[in-house]
């Protein structure tokens, strides 16, 4: 099934002087699109996603023989056919056994590979194969008013399906660890606790996100992680069991350029990093960033948003001085910074 669209045809628009009228909509089809849309996605990532329950010492008896107490639930999803999976971070912290619970009712008991506080994700495995994974999609190509889907297991109960739209991009949501996480999506899909971990998906039945996080004192807001920032980490703590990363001690956000901007610098992009905070001691007060400047490129690459600082900041640059370009009100400066270890709780 391809994803629809509406096409308005403008001989059908009300010309009211002509004393034309635009026949009535078709509410029943366009209602059946949105319905075969849903129904199509959750179809699709239904049989890849899993509920995840944790137990340790201490709560609700997880039997009468057992030391062991269920702690809490959460929600993941298959993303490779020998049993790799997503979720949240905050879902597995701190489990000292963990089981999962497949759609067919079949429960495995699961291991941790990998936690990322940082941005609220972890890799769990189970020792099964031939399942069926997700398909991921590109959290880049969303739009704000796109359909989505949520998944996941709220209130321990399995494969709940809720729809909504994208209501905004680019948000940032502070991880329990403290940092920052960026290139949040918005989505009014409702998502209640359990939820966590679960995959939002696109009308194409890809997974462009992994639901985080709810305001509870409001409706309607719920945030999820980008996928494309969940591969990436994904990857990662598969290879390490961790994200290593290199800091150098900014705060930012993205920002547009001016088309003026970027044609009287000749900038190979059209958006940057707004540095907001300078850290004391760090790097970036090392190599003369200031508040107010606009990163651009690092080590000859573009630099048009957070996540690419991240992804460019990897551990590989611990120790070793890197060139950076600099938008300084009306300069261009190139400058040269040398990334240290990140610690708990740094930005960037």
């Amino acid at each position: 099934m391809k994803p629809f669209s509406f096409v308005v045809n403008e001989d059908l628009q009300i010309n009211r002087k002509a004393g034309k009228e635009l026949p009535p909509y078709d509410n029943e089809g366009l209602m059946d699109a949105y319905s075969q849309a849903v129904i199509y996605a959750s179809e699709k990532v239904s049989p890849s996603v899993v509920n995840i329950d944790l137990y340790r010492k201490g709560g609700t008896p997880r039997e009468p023989s057992s030391s062991l107490h269920k702690a809490g639930s959460g929600s993941g999803f298959l993303f490779t056919p020998d049993g790799f999976i997503l979720t949240n971070s905050h879902v597995v912290q701190g489990a000292q056994e963990m089981e999962v619970t497949l759609l067919d009712g079949q429960v495995i008991p699961a291991r941790l590979i990998g936690e990322d506080p940082d941005t609220d994700l972890a890799v769990i495995r189970v020792d099964t194969y031939d399942l069926k994974p997700v398909v991921f999609g590109s959290s880049a190509h969303l739009r704000v008013g796109q359909l989505v889907v949520a998944i996941g297991s709220p209130l321990g109960f399995q494969t709940t399906v809720t729809a909504g739209v994208v209501s905004a991009l680019s948000r940032s949501l502070r991880s329990r660890s403290g940092r920052l996480i960026d290139n949040i999506v918005q989505t009014d899909a409702a998502l209640n606790p359990g939820n966590s971990g679960g995959p939002l998906v696109n009308s194409r039945g890809e997974v462009v996100g992994v639901n985080t996080a709810t305001i509870l004192s409001a409706q309607g807001l719920c945030f999820a992680i980008a996928i494309d920032t969940a591969k990436r980490v994904a990857g990662q703590l598969m290879k390490y069991g961790k994200v290593r990363r290199s800091f150098i001690g900014i705060g930012g956000q993205n920002i547009d350029l001016s088309r003026n901007l970027v044609r009287y610098f000749e900038l190979p992009v059209e958006k940057g990093v707004f540095i907001i905070t300078v850290e004391d001691k760090s790097p970036a007060q090392t190599a003369g960033l200031r508040d107010g400047d606009i990163l651009v490129e690092l080590d000859g690459h573009p630099i048009e948003a957070v996540d690419d600082l991240h992804r460019l900041l990897t551990d590989e640059r611990v120790g070793v001085e890197t060139p950076l370009t600099v938008i300084r009100r009306t300069e261009k400066l190139a400058l040269k910074v040398t990334p240290e270890e990140s610690k708990p709780n740094k930005n960037s």
